[in-house]
């Protein structure tokens, strides 16, 4: 049986076809794409929302949920601004990747439909993909660089396995998400289509050898204009596919649009009324989009829990850590994918009596600390893996002088 099925379901021509590979361009029916999801509705997952008291973290009212409402549990639509006769079906969980070059925002539209989701009720757990160059060159396998967002109607403790549905912005970047293992046969892939009518006949070649390739897999591809409609909203797109997107996947997983309406408002508040309408026509366009080409959604249903959840991330995490454990200084030097934690602290821990230092580089920085930590305060440095290389020697003098130091090492993933 083609993995994605569930024992005991009935296979269709059409989904034997689309396992073995025959994808399709265009529209797509809910019952091609119920036999992916199959295995994940048939009961509760392990899991995690960072179930942290509001009182300990300042910023905990920007994401604070209250619980105890079943509405979101219906086959219908959880909100009145859908106007049509699509019937999500109901799955317990789904993993979503987004995935682009460098700089074409998937993060922050992936952290946005995160934020939706958790406000909605849902577990939630994301992981940012990172590419090991700064700027990595563009439609390259290893510049993937992208969100997964893991929703669920229970707690959600890790990033889960392979993706359930990804969108992806080229056709190459998927190769790096491949090479991880981060997709299944059966997972969909909405690709944006505008490399088939690229006027270098190189990228015309890779993008159709690609979506072979991804078929063969056993991957289900939608080629889709994606770039094309945002061009009915800016001149840009490039600056706005990420919002367009999150308005489709709001669609596709039956997100109230009210909940990411505001959440726009808020990420755009400080570049003015201006641009935060723009991005948020661009999320009514997605929605739209999705809604007159994929004949398919779902809903996850709400955790049923009465406690009040907050909305955070790792690196937030990591500060509140820093908070409550007492330190008295942080010192470190910008570095991807760790710098958000002292941009968070930043506005923070000052009222928590904590002092935040940012060296000339990684070796000061950890020199700061340790130095800090001599002198009897509490230090702390954080960075990653390139700058846990730098600091090598000053961890071996900590080590032999004995002195008390915390080092936080964000990941690349």
């Amino acid at each position: 049986m083609p993995r994605g099925l569930a024992a005991g379901t009935q296979e269709t021509e059409a989904q034997r076809a689309l396992m073995r590979g025959h994808g399709w361009s265009g529209r797509s029916t809910a019952t091609d794409f119920e036999a992916f999801y199959a295995h994940r509705s048939g009961g509760p997952r392990q899991a995690l929302t960072g179930e942290l008291e509001s009182g300990r973290c300042p910023r905990a009212l920007d994401g604070v949920s209250k619980r105890g409402s079943t509405a979101m549990e219906s086959t219908q639509s959880p909100n009145s601004h859908q106007g049509d006769a699509h019937t999500p079906k109901v799955v317990r969980e789904a993993i979503v990747e987004i995935v682009s070059d460098s700089g074409e925002g998937a993060q922050k539209a992936g952290q946005s439909f995160a934020t939706v989701c958790a406000k909605s009720g849902n577990g939630v757990w994301t992981v940012e993909i990172i590419p090991a160059e700064i700027k990595p060159p563009s439609r390259s396998r290893a510049g993937a660089s992208g969100i997964r967002i893991r929703l669920g109607s229970d707690k959600i403790t890790n990033m889960g396995d392979e993706a359930d549905l990804v969108v992806g912005f080229n056709e190459q970047v998927l190769y790096g998400r491949i090479m991880n293992n981060a997709f299944r046969e059966g997972t969909v892939i909405l690709l944006e289509s505008k490399w088939d009518r690229d006027p270098d006949e190189q990228i015309r070649d890779m993008y159709a050898s690609a979506v072979e390739d991804f078929r063969s897999r056993g991957l289900i591809v939608h080629e889709l204009a994606m770039h094309e409609a945002c061009l009915e909203y800016t001149p840009d797109p490039r600056l706005g596919k990420n919002m367009f997107v999150l308005g489709m996947l709001c669609w596709i997983y039956q997100r109230d649009p009210d909940l990411a309406l505001k959440e726009i408002s808020t990420i755009f508040a400080r570049k003015g009324e201006k641009v935060v309408q723009s991005n948020q026509r661009l999320f009514e366009g997605g929605r739209k989009f999705a809604r007159e080409n994929l004949t398919y959604c779902f809903e996850v249903p709400a955790m049923k829990t009465k406690q009040d959840l907050i909305v955070t991330n790792g690196n937030q995490a990591v500060g509140l850590g820093v908070m409550a454990s007492g330190m008295d200084i942080v010192s470190m030097y910008p570095i991807t994918p760790a710098t958000s934690a002292t941009h968070y602290l930043s506005g923070v821990f000052q009222k928590a009596g904590g002092f935040i230092h940012q060296a000339e580089d990684e070796i000061a920085a950890i020199g700061f600390a340790i130095g800090a930590s001599y002198a009897g305060k509490t230090a702390c440095t954080i960075t990653s893996g390139p700058g846990l290389a730098l600091k090598t020697e000053f961890i071996g003098l900590a080590v032999m002088a004995e002195v008390p130091l915390v080092i936080v090492d964000v990941q690349r993933g």
